[in-house]
This record gives structure tokens, C-alpha cells and sequence, in this order.
């Protein structure tokens, strides 16, 4: 078994239908499988997609939306997608980043036979750049966004890990009765986009896809958009305020570079795999951890629900599965490591959300998900999300409050496939239907070690919380005017305070307004 794992891999390749990217390896491993053109992840933001990754359970499930959450405080006992190889025989080691490391987070031990490597390289090179490095809130040092140095591969960390997953390819070929489980974790095209000069000569700027649209969904709540500020701790973008076109397309043109860089160390690792006649017997995924935007709605980095930040791309090789072909079947994270088990022929773990889709690897006529979904949160509201093959239909709303309390959000992908509008208001039947969906599935638990926060948020706001909630008679959500004067302190002062409360002037205040323009 042969895990790559890429992050911050968007569908940004040729072979799933980039006419720029030049990934010519990725798309090569694809013509020897099946490329998965509906995956998604199950929350945009590295540690809890890897977590999904390697437990088969959701964000919602355990607990876990942040970096720094090790997975063994929330499932302490889970047998994770490697473990449960190795209780099979199989030897697991893990190279480069599979779980993340940093934030207070660690590597999880007991998912490998051996400690795990990562390489010991710079991130910046070029003097230029070392100039510009300063510290961040938190003390680290940052660069700048870019770099295009003219400098070998293995001066970077991707090709530090290619040469070591092609040594242990050779150790694992003297070994043919031991089957191994290599986890191979590239860093790029992760920010900094950083790559040899070489790769970013392979594009001519004034040719690359420049983001369409370029405002934020027309009639979604505000706070589901990112504000990007994992881009903003970088050197050379603290001082900006609206990325300008030169700079988006010089982030642009990195993010291609930093791809087709570690496309080639992937082109390396899959050669060693044929030199060792290791392939005949060998399952190979190449699965990216979530998307990205790229200048897409103003948005960059992931950290949404939006397409942009929750496609992801997958391709799956097995030796007795469909070759050269794709499925709009659709799949999600969590379903890797059940579908894994089953092509290799090993028993299903139980109680993890995970589907397989095994006869979708061999079998053209199998079904996939009918849907999927995933989640992010924004302060203590949670967006669940529903994704089918036309609509995504998310529901932000604290957790524990009521149905009625929710905003949300629903696009149609056949009318408007780059989500400029929110049609929730216009389409009520299918808002129904998918939220009748989301019903069927657990309230989403509370951050691991921050219940009382998840749940309340500050104190000022819970207080006003529980007022809405008494006034509202109803139970609709909406307040009228009626409802907001009701055990009013000062009846002849509050009607005032009713149209400055309507922020979006229809005569009726959601809970937001009457939380948020009250409270603060």
C-alpha cells in the first residue's frame, strides 16, 4: 500500500481537466487507475482532513476542528487506517507530513511501525528572501509568500522525501513476504509557494486562469467567507489590504510551480515503485488533504465550505481495479480507509463513518455516495454542509439551538457553478430535503476541551441568546416587532431600538440581529 499525501492539493492538474497544470506524473498515475472527479474532504484545514483521513470518523463525530487537537484526546483507543494494516502484518511507515505536527499537535506513535521522518531542509533559500523573514503573533518566522530560486530539487523538502520514499521502496523490495503501508506526505503546494526556478519556468504568467469572480456569494451570511489570514502572516502580504491582479497572479503562478515541483518528486516515487516490480502487488492513492482559493470570491487559503476549498482530488490504483478511467461517483475522506481495506483484501474496521467504495474501483457499474459531507466552524456556529451531485446546502447554527435559529446557505452547481448566489430563499423544497438529510446525521460535538465556549460563546451573547428565545413566541426564528417589545425594561425607549437592530430592513430581527447589534 502506497499513501501520497498532498497538501493543499486542489484538482489544479491535467488530468482532471486543467489545461494549464503541468502535472504530467500525476497524470500518468491516473491513466493506471481511477481518478475520482466528486471528492471531497471533510473540513477544509489540514489537521482534522487527516485526521478524517486516518481514523475513517468526521470532524463533526469527534470533536476535532482545529490544528493543535491531538486525535488520541478525543479517540483514545481508535485503530487508525495504518494501524489496522499493521494488525494485519503489514510494516507502516509514514514520511513527510501525514498527521500535523506543530500547533501543540504530534505525531500519533502508535499508527506506525517506526518513528516517522520528515526532512531536514530550509524553506527559503534565496537571500532576498531571508531579508524579508520577521516574526509572527506567535514568534515564528515568516518569509515572504514565494520563492524561485534557481537550485536543485533535494534543496527542498520534497525532494528530501522523494529520495527517502525511493530508499525504503528498495528496502521493501528485499522483503517481498513482508507487505508494507508507506504514508509518503509531500508539503508543496502548501504556502510558502516555494519551488526551484525551473518549475516556475514552465509557465508564462499572462496565461494563467485568473479568478472569475471576484465578490463574495450574493445573500450568504458574512462570516461564511474566509478572511484569509494564514496568507496575511506571510512577510510580504501583511501590508496589504486588497490583493491587487499583479499580486494574484503572481500567487497564481507560485501555487502552479509549487504543484509541477511536487509533481516530478511524486513522477520519482511512483519510478521507484516500477523499478522494484513493486506495482503488480500495490495499491496506490494519491489523495490531497483539501482545495484552495486562489483569488476565487476574494478569498484565499481554504478555511470554507465553499467548492473551491472542499474539492479535492483522489485517485485510486489497484491492481484489480479500472484503469485509465474517472467515476462522478461521489466520495469523501473518511471513505479511504474502508475502500483501502477491501481492495487489499482485509476485513472492514467497525464503527467509523467511512463507506467503501471498493466496487467503484472495479466496477464501472457501481454506485458511489449519494451525497457527501463536511463542516467548518466559525466562531461558535458550526456549518454542516450537505453536498449532492447539483446542490450544497449549508446549515450554520450554534449547536443544541433549534432548527429555526440557522442561517443558510444552498447553491445550484447546474445554473451557477462558480457560487454567486445563495438561492436558499428560492428554492425552500430543496432546503427541505437536504436538511432533512442533515437530520438523520448527530449534532456536531463541541470542540474537544472548549464545550462551554463552543456552545455559549461569551457570556453576553448566551444571555442574549436565551432572551431571543423567550421572545420568541413562536418558535419561527424572527422576532416582530411585537415579539422584541414584549417584558421590554423600557417600553418608550425599545422601539427605537428595533430598526437599528434590522440591520437588513424586513421588518423582523433574526437572531443575529438581536444577538450581535444588542450585545456588543
Amino acid at each position: 500500500m502506497l499513501l501520497i499525501c498532498v497538501d493543499d492539493l486542489k484538482p489544479t492538474i491535467g488530468c482532471f481537466g486543467d489545461p494549464v497544470a503541468v502535472t504530467p506524473h500525476i497524470d500518468q498515475l491516473a491513466s493506471r487507475g481511477l481518478r475520482f472527479d466528486a471528492a471531497y474532504c471533510n473540513q477544509a484545514i489540514c489537521s482534522p482532513s487527516r485526521i478524517a483521513l486516518m481514523t475513517g470518523l468526521r470532524p463533526q463525530t469527534i470533536g476535532i476542528y482545529d490544528l493543535g487537537t491531538n486525535l488520541r484526546l478525543a479517540v483514545p483507543d481508535a485503530v487508525t487506517f495504518s494501524q489496522h494494516f499493521m494488525n494485519q502484518g503489514y510494516q507502516a511507515e509514514a514520511l513527510g507530513k501525514i498527521y500535523h505536527l506543530g500547533h501543540g499537535n504530534t505525531d500519533d506513535r502508535r499508527s506506525w511501525s517506526i518513528d516517522g521522518w520528515r526532512p531536514k531542509a530550509p524553506q527559503y533559500v534565496d537571500k532576498d528572501s531571508l531579508r524579508q523573514m520577521v516574526k509572527d503573533k506567535k514568534g515564528r518566522n515568516r518569509g515572504p509568500a514565494t520563492e524561485l530560486a534557481d537550485v536543485a530539487d533535494d534543496t527542498y523538502g520534497d525532494g528530501k522525501i522523494a529520495t527517502e520514499a525511493i530508499k525504503r521502496l528498495a528496502t521493501f523490495s528485499q522483503n517481498p513476504d513482508k507487505p508494507f503501508f508507506l504514508a509518503v506526505g509531500f508539503l508543496k503546494p502548501h504556502l510558502p509557494f516555494v519551488a526551484p526556478k525551473k518549475y516556475w519556468d514552465l509557465y508564462d504568467p499572462a496565461l494563467l486562469p485568473m479568478p472569475k469572480v471576484l465578490s463574495k456569494p450574493t445573500d450568504a451570511p458574512e462570516y461564511a467567507a474566509t478572511n484569509f489570514g494564514e496568507l496575511r502572516e506571510y512577510s510580504d502580504m501583511r501590508s496589504k489590504g486588497k490583493i491587487d491582479e499583479a499580486t494574484t497572479r503572481h500567487l497564481i503562478h507560485g501555487y502552479y510551480a509549487a504543484t509541477t515541483y511536487m509533481d516530478t518528486q511524486l513522477g520519482r516515487v511512483i519510478d521507484a515503485l516500477d523499478e522494484h516490480d513493486l506495482a503488480k502487488n500495490t495499491i496506490v492513492v494519491l489523495w490531497g488533504d483539501h482545495g484552495w482559493h486562489l483569488g476565487d470570491h476574494g478569498q484565499w487559503c481554504k478555511h470554507t465550505n465553499y467548492q473551491q476549498a472542499t474539492q479535492i482530488p483522489v485517485v485510486i490504483v489497484a491492481p484489480d481495479g479500472r484503469h485509465g478511467d474517472a467515476t462522478d461517483a461521489m466520495l469523501e475522506t473518511v471513505d479511504l480507509y474502508p475502500t483501502v481495506c477491501e481492495l487489499a483484501g482485509i476485513h472492514l474496521p467497525t464503527g467509523i463513518d467511512g463507506t467503501s467504495l471498493a466496487s467503484v474501483v472495479r466496477s464501472g457499474n457501481a454506485n458511489g455516495r449519494d451525497y457527501v459531507t463536511h463542516v467548518y466552524p466559525r466562531g461558535n456556529r458550526m456549518g454542516r454542509a450537505i453536498r449532492n451531485a447539483r446542490y450544497r446546502m449549508v446549515e450554520w447554527k450554534v449547536p443544541g439551538d433549534p432548527s429555526t435559529f440557522a442561517d443558510l446557505e444552498l447553491y445550484d452547481y447546474q445554473t451557477d457553478p462558480l457560487e454567486t448566489q445563495n438561492v436558499a430563499m428560492e428554492k425552500p423544497e430543496v432546503v427541505a430535503a437536504m436538511r432533512a438529510i442533515l437530520a438523520t446525521h448527530p449534532e456536531a460535538k463541541p470542540q474537544i476541551g472548549k464545550k462551554e465556549k463552543w456552545l455559549l460563546g461569551s457570556q453576553e451573547q448566551a444571555k442574549r441568546r436565551r432572551m431571543f428565545r423567550s421572545r420568541d413566541a413562536n418558535q419561527d426564528g424572527l422576532l416582530t416587532m411585537e415579539e422584541f417589545l414584549s417584558n421590554q425594561p423600557d417600553p418608550e425607549e425599545a422601539p427605537k431600538r428595533f430598526p437599528r437592530f434590522d440591520r437588513n430592513r424586513d421588518g423582523k430581527l433574526s437572531a443575529d440581529e438581536f444577538i450581535f447589534s444588542g450585545g456588543q
